[in-house]
This record gives structure tokens, sequence and C-alpha cells, in this order.
């Protein structure tokens, strides 16, 4: 298995009182595989993404890489391979090609080698971005073309797991299955996915979960 969560667990503390977002979830991702994850709003989707991302402190349980425990790495190795796109992001001031190169400006990534802008350019026609130039200001971009790009940055970074908070959330059909697409090219190459979804199906998870209460169920293919 690639990635794996055993007794998951994380416990919110509103002024309410105490509340369990996840009740000891335990799951597995394959290889290959596309899996969506459903659920009310406030059920713990966007929860769950950043527990198995290491971003949750004070979330219980254990994380495995390809059997590797997530504790015997550095939380920054962690998510160089367990990637977390969230539902908001967002571009900063530059070029395309300033953004795409952000997170080779990290030092966690000083040592490893910077795409040429050749190679970044056949990226970006991949994801129907030919036409748009690496020196284009960023803030010109469609929310289409933003959100593609704000993948692709991601993808781009190599990681082995990509946690995805509603990817193609706000964007129109043409930019959903370039999303879409892109997706299952990394899932094709080896890679795991992990979605929250809300709306749209595009027929390419490999299995579907619901949140509800805590807990994961399976609910179809």
């Amino acid at each position: 298995m690639l990635l794996s969560a055993e007794e998951l667990t994380y416990t919110a503390h509103p002024d309410t009182g105490p509340l369990i977002v996840l009740d000891a979830i335990s799951l597995d991702l394959a290889a290959g595989e596309i899996v969506d994850v459903r659920g009310a709003s406030g059920a713990g989707k966007t929860t769950l993404l950043r527990a198995l991302a290491w971003l949750l402190p004070h979330a219980s349980g254990m994380l495995s890489l390809s059997g590797r425990l997530a504790t015997e790495m550095e939380p920054t190795q962690w998510r160089r391979h367990v990637t977390l796109l969230p539902q908001v992001t967002s571009l900063f001031a530059g070029s395309v090609r300033d953004n795409l190169l952000i997170p080779w400006n990290l030092k966690v990534r000083a040592h490893d080698s910077v795409p040429s802008d050749s190679a970044l350019a056949r990226s970006m026609a991949e994801v129907g971005l030919a036409e748009v130039a690496l020196d284009r200001d960023a803030s010109q971009l469609s929310v289409g073309q933003a959100a593609r790009v704000a993948l692709l940055r991601v993808v781009l970074t190599g990681p082995e797991v990509l946690l995805l908070d509603e990817p193609d959330a706000n964007l129109d059909d043409d930019s959903a299955a370039q999303v879409a697409a892109l997706i299952e090219r990394f899932a094709s190459a080896g890679g795991a996915v992990l979605r929250v979804r809300h709306q749209r199906d595009d027929d390419s998870a490999t299995r579907t979960l619901q949140l509800q209460d805590g807990r994961l169920t399976e609910v179809g293919p």
C-alpha cells in the first residue's frame, strides 16, 4: 500500500464542547488509485486531508508511506511525498513562471534541479495552457487557468500522493476536464490521489468514500 492511516483520530474543541471530527479512521491508498471523499459540509473532509498531510499537531494515529512510518521522517520530508492542495489556492505576484517555480525557492528543495522553461512549457501544454506565456502576469489568468497552474505547480514537485480539496470547484467544464486529465495522468504514472468532492462526477474515481459522524465508509466504485 502506498499511503496508510490507522486509527486516525482528531477532536476539535469549539465553544460548545469537544467534538470528535475523525473517529479512529483507517484508510489505505494504493498506487494508481483516485479515491473520492464525500460528506456534508462540516463533516471533516478538509480535516481528514490535513491530518493525512501531517498538518494537525493534535491528531493521533499512525501514518505510513510505502511501509515507512511518518514518525521516521521530518514533517517537511513527509509533505514532499504527501502533498495537500487546499481548496482556496492563491497565485502570488509575478509571472506564471515565478509561480510554478515557488517550491524551488524553499530550503527543503535547495539541492533540487529547477525545471527548465521548456519543461514548464510542455507541462503547461498538457493542461491546455499552451497559449499562456511563462512570463505572463499571473494576476491576468482566469479562474480556470489559475487553478490549473496551482495544481501543476504541485504535480511538478513529484509527490507520491496528492490530497486535493475540491480541485474543480467553481471551474467551467473545460477547465474541470483539464484538471481531471492531469489527475488521471498523475495516477497512471503510479501516484495516488485522495480528492474531496462535492458537485461533479468525472468517472475517474476508483472508489468513493463517505465521511459521516467521524467515520469513513465505502459507498461505491
